[in-house]
């Protein structure tokens, strides 16, 4: 199973329960050259090439526009859901658990 395409961030364990969501829907995807994702109010571009069922990430983007940057990693389990952590620099580690996400809409 390819790692590529857009997954529903379903559980942040570190945060409160509402916090992926604040904003909009907590996700992150991965496509050829790179990718994003959003949880609360974090953003970012993820620099990278995706293949095969996992990755090894850096990303540059914003926390409540402060302008933010780390790594992170991502692997697909055995049970089909998207298990990774996204580390900032010299700050905390957002573990998380996503689920594939084929229907997306990005109307306001």
């Amino acid at each position: 199973m390819s790692i590529r395409g857009r997954w529903r961030i379903v559980e942040m364990p570190d945060y409160q329960r509402d916090y992926p969501d604040m904003v909009e829907p907590a996700y992150i995807l991965f496509d050829k050259s790179g990718g994003e994702f959003a949880f609360g109010c974090v953003t970012g571009a993820i620099q990278g090439t995706a293949g095969g069922n996992a990755v090894a990430f850096t990303w540059s983007g914003c926390d409540e526009m402060d302008e933010v940057s780390g790594e992170g990693w991502a692997e697909i389990r055995e049970d089909g859901a998207l298990e990774g952590e996204i580390s900032f620099l010299n700050g905390d580690d957002a573990i998380f658990i996503a689920r594939r996400w084929d229907s997306f809409s990005t109307a306001c």
